[in-house]
Parts: structure tokens; sequence; C-alpha cells
């Protein structure tokens, strides 16, 4: 019985973590290109009574053991890389990809991060930057003067001047990729840090070898299905009510034995 007390207690928090996984998917049901993740579990040691195999004092050999399992624990939270719906905004520095690959953002240490996260803006002195005023890399600069600006699928970056007929090449926005992108370690504001586990970021031009292709005007939407995660909320109640009613009986059980009077 005391076995039993632990055991559900590692069900009761392997649901708690399920349910913060859950929580935070829905809390950016919203947040532009943001990728949903999942809880996974695994089981924990198991006590072995009798293994298989054995042969009792009869001579007739068991078929199967005796196992008493110890539990449940977290092994991994997955990010999901599906792609999101696409919006049309109409916005000339919003950005979608297309497919696969990721837009690369030098952050103010100098360090490259990674998003998906399009919805750029122009500074003060014509670079391209996100929301939070990181460059995009390679940087792009857009001419005071420019009149027009029209992004290609492959990234090229084209505006027109006034008293010009002909779109001039400024910048090419190019994508990464990476062998293992659920390797990537997220850190906030949309952004992504490239680890061990992701393989080395591959540089390339959008709409070639396997890129996606950028479109301008629109923006990836979260991958989240508000729907798919309230059912997964739900069922990760019940599995937590379920482990707390465990702990209840066990302890019940335990108030019986130590009751008993001879």
């Amino acid at each position: 019985m005391l076995r039993s007390l632990w055991t559900a207690a590692t069900g009761m928090a392997a649901q708690q973590t399920n349910i913060d996984v859950i929580s935070n998917n829905l809390s950016n049901v919203n947040t532009t290109a943001f990728k949903k993740s999942r809880a996974e579990f695994q089981d924990l040691l198991y006590q072995t009574i009798r293994p298989a195999g054995v042969t009792n004092n009869m001579g007739a050999q068991y078929p199967t053991p005796i196992e008493i399992g110890h539990g449940a624990r977290l092994a991994a939270t997955t990010k999901s890389f599906i792609q999101g719906d696409v919006i049309q905004t109409n916005n000339t520095f919003d950005l979608v990809i297309q497919g696969e690959g990721f837009f690369q953002v030098q952050l103010p240490n100098g360090e490259i991060a990674y998003t998906r996260d399009g919805s750029l803006k122009m500074d003060g002195s014509g670079n391209l930057v996100t929301s939070d005023g990181y460059f995009i890399e390679p940087a792009v600069t857009i001419p005071a003067e420019a009149t027009q600006i029209v992004i290609r699928e492959n990234g090229e970056i084209m505006v027109g001047v006034s008293g010009n007929n002909e779109l001039e090449h400024v910048g090419t926005i190019r994508l990464t990729r990476f062998a293992n992108p659920a390797g990537l370690e997220s850190i906030g504001k949309n952004l992504y840090r490239e680890t061990e586990a992701t393989g080395e970021p591959v540089e390339g031009t959008a709409g070639f070898d396997g890129y996606g292709t950028i479109g301008q005007g629109m923006l990836e939407s979260s991958n989240v299905k508000v729907v798919d995660e309230m059912i997964n909320l739900i069922a990760s109640q019940r599995a937590y009510e379920i482990n707390a009613k465990a702990i209840q009986t066990s302890e019940d059980m335990l108030n019986i034995a130590n009751n008993l009077k001879s």
C-alpha cells in the first residue's frame, strides 16, 4: 500500500506537467508561428517478484513474470513543427515561410537565433528588424527613397524608386534548416537557439533544395488546435483525479490495517 501511494503520486505529478504543457499551448493560440508542444512520458523501474521462464517445484515453467511498476515520469516535451494556417495581412513586411526553414535573427550579444515569425519591421535607419528590434541575418537595409518594396518567393528584396522604372535588388532573406528541428531550444520571443541535438544549421535559398518559399503580406498562425487541446486537457484532468483517488484508497486501506485489533 505504501508502494501504491508513491506510484499514484508520480502519476499526479506527470499529469500536472501534462496540464502545464497544454496550458502553454492554449495561452499561445494567437501567437504568430507558435509551435505546440506535447509531453511524453515513460514508466519507471519495475520490481520483479518472479521473472518469466523460471521453473516451479512441479517442473512447470512460468510463461509470464510478476512485475509491479513504480509509476511514470516525464521523458520529453516535443515541439510539433507542422505548418500553421496562413493569414493574409497585406502588410509589406509580413512574411510567411511556406514549407521548411527558419529566418535568422542576430541577438544583441551577436548570437544567431532562429524564428518562423515573419512579422518584420523597418527601423529608423531602414534596417529590417523583428518586433524586438533584432536585425535579421544577413542584414537588409531599405533605401529611404524606396516607393515600392517587393519580396519575392526566393527571398530577394527588390525596391522601386521614383524616376526609375526598374526594380533594384537591395538584399536577400536566407533561410536555415536543421536535421532535427525538434531539438531546438525555445528561448522566448518566438525565437529558437541551436543545440547539439539539432545538428549544424544549413543555410539556403528559399524555394530551392527543399527550403520553403517566402510569401509577402502574410503570416503563419499558431499550429495549436483549441479543440484538440481541450480534449487533451479533459483527459489529463481525469487521469489526475483517478491518481488522487488511488492515493485516497491506499490511505483508507492503511487506516483499516492500522486499526485492526486482535
